[in-house]
């Protein structure tokens, strides 16, 4: 009796806790989403992962702590239709936005630069570091005053930013690029705040006691961007093209193969997750393999080989960022894979492993070899095709006898007549007979 008025007992204090207890307010949430390094390729699709991400969060504010002096400007354009999309707020938090950095700052609905931090220095350039021309200036002038004029900011401002020719009194010097310091920024209206730490703009924000989650790129994620930095892609390229030449003229499927394969995984691998492949121009490179293994079981060089390299080319093109960075990797891998297989059949050639892969000794009698029988006597003689020729086979003679038989790399149907022309060990080297 007593064990089950203690049951009860419990089982009634269980759901009192649990029933009557307050019901906690909703818990809000803010979201981190750090911007640090270059503003590469791979970095668009990775924000639009983490913007997707808060949206499922269901957080009340997106916080991008910027820490870059710059990349591509393609990039740092996505990334800002992805911030003018998102229905949560996003404010910047400025560690440091150079060039590309600034111009993702000033998409953002709020601003509010770290202590002793700067932004900045928009001038767009190419590549190779020279100036671009006036209508891509144009687009980024414009752009950058859209965004300013979008939060009540001074478009002149921005527009210093782009343009060194620009002046304006007590803020820039004409032939000076515009970069703010923090006081800088609160007193021209490029930033709502100056804080100089994380917790101390959560608490400027109202949200010093809200959950906050941090987005973290994943592995695949970092390791796409490193794989799509040109250098990086260029030297995977180049070892895997060596790899495929020196597996190609060895017995087998060895350590060489092994290393194209990784290396070429890694690559289409690693712009596959970046955004930039797309599984047609994997198809492509694979064709193109294929085609160049084919052209090894076909005398001479012909279309098959061409058309592999082709192939193989092109998809290496079609899955670069751009395609000047595609036509840059692919011109200096193929420079580097030759250097890498001159040294590699340097080295190869003193191992034990090349010995047994060619034939370093001559075969003379007195080491006991015969070669085979040239029979001259059949010479010019006529014969029939038992086999089709493709190029080699066997024919059959007048008086019966059946010969090993090849072609000059033609092909020669069967039942067909055939004249003997010369002996290549043993084999004798037909052509048809003409009418």
């Amino acid at each position: 009796m007593w064990r089950k008025i203690t049951g009860i007992t419990c089982l009634l204090v269980f759901f009192a806790l649990n029933l009557f207890s307050p019901v906690a307010a909703d818990e809000q949430i803010v979201f981190i989403i750090p911007l640090t390094g270059e503003v590469d390729g791979a970095l668009p699709s990775i924000m639009g992962r983490a913007l997707t991400q808060a949206e499922e969060a269901g957080a009340a504010v997106i916080i991008l702590e910027i820490d870059t002096y710059g990349g591509r400007v393609d990039s740092a354009n996505a990334i800002r239709k992805l911030i003018e999309d998102s229905e949560i707020p996003v404010y910047a938090h400025v560690r440091n936005a150079i060039s590309a950095g600034a111009f993702i700052a000033l998409a953002c609905d709020r601003i509010y630069m770290h202590t002793g931090s700067a932004m900045g220095a928009v001038e767009p350039v190419t590549v190779d570091g020279a100036e671009v021309d006036e209508k891509t200036f144009s687009v980024i002038d414009g752009q950058m005053r859209s965004m300013a004029e979008r939060n009540d900011r001074d478009p002149d401002i921005a527009s210093a930013m782009v343009r060194s020719e620009l002046a304006i009194e007590g803020v820039v010097e004409r032939n000076q690029l515009l970069t703010l310091t923090p006081s800088m920024a609160f007193d021209l209206g490029y930033a709502e705040g100056v804080v100089s730490s994380r917790a101390e703009l959560l608490d400027m924000l109202g949200h010093g006691d809200s959950r906050v989650i941090e987005f973290s790129e994943s592995w695949a994620d970092r390791l796409a961007r490193f794989v799509t930095s040109t250098q990086f892609a260029s030297l995977i390229l180049s070892i895997g093209f060596a790899a495929l030449i020196i597996e190609v003229f060895t017995a087998g499927f060895g350590v060489a193969g092994a290393i194209s394969l990784i290396a070429f995984s890694l690559f289409f691998g690693g712009h596959l997750i970046a955004g930039f492949a797309q599984w047609e121009y994997i198809l492509v490179f694979l064709v193109g393999i294929s085609l160049l293994m084919a052209e090894f079981f076909v005398a001479g060089f012909g279309l098959l080989g061409a058309g592999g390299l082709v192939a193989i080319a092109f998809s290496i093109v079609l899955t670069a960022e751009s395609l000047g960075q595609g036509l840059r990797m692919l011109g200096f891998s193929i420079l580097l894979s030759i250097v890498i297989i001159a040294v590699a059949f340097r080295f190869l050639a003193k191992s034990d492993l090349w010995k047994r892969l060619v034939l370093s000794e001559s075969e003379t009698k007195e080491r006991g070899y015969v070669g085979p029988r040239v029979e001259n006597e059949l010479l010019n003689q006529e014969a029939v095709t038992i086999t089709p020729l493709r190029p080699s086979g066997f024919i059959r003679m007048a008086d019966g006898k059946r010969v090993d038989a090849m072609t000059e790399g033609s092909y020669i149907a069967a039942n067909t007549t055939v004249v003997i022309l010369s002996f290549s060990s043993g084999t004798a080297v037909v052509t048809e007979k003409s009418e």
